[in-house]
């Protein structure tokens, strides 16, 4: 069996963990999109953008389906067997990337600081990168899926470093 170092994923316990690795992933959509609320309408269309920046439908689709890869990868470590090595380093690293990824809103849309937002987005990605190596030592498939977040995350730290040149 490939995935002999997982809980099978169909156990009573396996399904509570799943319960609980949607819970951060959750929160931390609900609490973006509200924070972000603030400056979308309002300030956000004021700003000068760059020609890279994708159009505002893509946000919530691309946001989507990284919670939920992250979801189904926190789940995989979460059903790791003690064998497979210690999550603890690992659960630390999920939860301190979920924080900075609301903080990346709060920053951006809720506080209107692109300059605040570049340094809690540079904050993320060294978490995300740490998250990905703990992962990595525990349940390599769950570390390469997240390479997808760290992708687009760098892509936005890009995008929010675009808007400061524009936008003196």
């Amino acid at each position: 069996m490939r995935d002999s170092h997982l809980a099978p994923a169909l156990q009573p316990r396996s399904l509570l963990f799943l319960l609980v690795a949607l819970i951060p992933p959750a929160v931390a959509s609900l609490l973006g999109s509200a924070l972000t609320m603030r400056g979308l309408v309002s300030w956000y269309p004021l700003l000068k953008k760059p020609f890279f920046t994708p159009p505002n439908v893509a946000f919530p689709l691309v946001w989507t389906f990284l919670y939920a890869l992250m979801a189904i990868a926190f789940w995989r470590i979460l059903r790791a067997r003690p064998e497979a090595g210690p999550k603890g380093a690992a659960v630390f690293w999920f939860l301190a990337q979920i924080v900075l990824n609301i903080g990346w809103s709060w920053a951006f849309f809720f506080e209107r600081s692109p300059r605040l937002a570049l340094v809690v987005i540079g904050a993320l990605l060294v978490s995300i990168a740490m998250m990905i190596r703990a992962f990595r030592r525990i349940d390599p498939p769950s570390a390469h899926a997240l390479l997808l977040y760290f992708g687009w995350v760098a892509f936005a730290a890009v995008l929010n470093g675009a808007i400061i040149l524009l936008n003196p």
